[in-house]
């Protein structure tokens, strides 16, 4: 394996462990760890978990397109957590855990798409050959 491929390697493990973190956090925080009873499950799963379903299994199929756009829906997941610290200081450790798992995955998936996406020839620009 050569140090493109590993490093490519590297970049989709942190994105898919800390997306994977990610799937599992958000019930945790919001069923178990600090529920609110003013919302309704429904609304929780549909909000705060569906989301995060929709990418799964082109991630886990190494798809470079789906970790390049996953990262729309990993982004809402960084600002809920940048705002949960800000409006609710009770929660600001399970915002922050959030926040790191939203960035490792945000950085895992760019890479990792820029990265695979160049092996497998499917940049955004063709380069033109000098005549």
């Amino acid at each position: 394996m050569s140090k493109i491929e590993t490093t490519t390697r590297r970049f989709q493990q942190l994105a898919l462990s800390c997306y994977l973190g990610l799937v599992l956090w958000v019930p945790l925080w919001h069923f178990v760890l600090a529920p609110h009873p003013e919302m309704s499950v429904g609304f929780i799963l549909f909000i705060g978990c569906l989301p995060l379903l929709l990418p799964l299994p082109g991630l886990l199929t190494g798809k470079p397109y789906t970790y390049a756009w996953a990262n729309f829906i990993i982004v809402c997941y960084l600002g809920h957590g940048l705002t949960a610290i800000y409006s609710n200081p009770g929660e600001a450790w399970w915002a922050l855990i959030e926040i790191i798992l939203s960035t490792g995955a945000f950085i895992g998936c760019v890479y990792f798409a820029r990265h695979r996406g160049r092996e497998l020839g499917l940049g955004l620009k063709k380069l033109k050959q000098p005549k």
